[in-house]
């Protein structure tokens, strides 16, 4: 792989480095999504780092010490802190970062939860558009799917787990109750943790672990955002260029 007629430009939007934040990160496949996705493109030279994270203060800490221009995906519990911090705002009614992008010293950042569960369901044959989805849980990654899926034509019943799902940009697609095509667990914990079961013509997952296969929808998911990322905020003017979900899954 070349950088072809495009390298003088596209080595220059390169980051230093790229990598994944929050804690539990060791897991993670968004290093191997990086470098896979860089290759495809003809970018190498950006470093890997996988910044272990708590919280916000760790964080910034973690981030002071890397000298450059730095693309991260971001995971619990920094989605919600880099909006006050860094000034990195969500999309509307979402109001969390899962993508952070620092480039000349200037952050920027968006969040791919939602794009990338469409896509993923997509991927396994499930069309959003006039399908009910039943969601347990109302943190960053539930209000970025009823979003997304609302956004796609979708409906949803929501479910109180921790915490409900606030009222948003989805409102007019919620229904009390039915019987849902597809269902989800947002409460269940990272790197793996069990759901509850609910009622559903399929439950899927959001949370995988060590040795998750590329077959498992929650690897299917995070292989989707990352896609997403590359197009929204890390290298949008090379969209076209990018992998198909397919071919990156295949990758792995």
């Amino acid at each position: 792989l070349h950088f072809g007629e495009f390298g003088a430009a596209h080595r220059d939007s390169m980051p230093d480095y790229w990598g994944i934040a929050g804690y539990p990160i060791s897991h993670s496949l968004t290093p191997r999504l990086f470098a896979a996705v860089g290759e495809h493109l003809g970018m190498s030279g950006a470093q890997q780092v996988f910044l272990e994270a708590n919280g916000i203060d760790e964080f910034e800490s973690r981030i002071a010490e890397i000298e450059g221009d730095l693309w991260l995906s971001c995971t619990a519990p920094l989605k919600h802190s880099p909006q006050d911090r860094l000034g990195v705002i969500g999309p509307e009614g979402v109001n969390a970062v899962n993508q952070l992008k620092r480039m000349g010293g200037e952050w920027s950042g968006t969040s791919t939860d939602g794009l990338g569960f469409v896509a993923a369901c997509r991927h396994i044959e499930i069309e959003p558009s006039g399908t009910v989805l039943r969601i347990r849980g109302g943190g960053s990654a539930a209000r970025a799917i009823a979003a997304a899926w609302s956004a796609e034509g979708g409906l949803i019943i929501s479910e109180e787990g921790r915490r409900g799902l606030v009222s948003g940009p989805w409102d007019s697609s919620i229904l009390e109750s039915g019987h849902a095509a597809i269902g989800i667990d947002l409460d269940a914990a990272p790197a793996g943790g069990d759901s509850v079961p609910l009622d559903a013509g399929t439950q899927v997952s959001i949370s995988y672990g060590d040795g998750a296969t590329a077959d498992e929808f929650a690897v299917i998911m995070v292989v989707a955002q990352h896609l997403e990322a590359w197009k929204m905020i890390f290298a949008p003017e090379r969209a076209a260029e990018l992998p198909s979900l397919s071919e990156l899954l295949a990758s792995l």
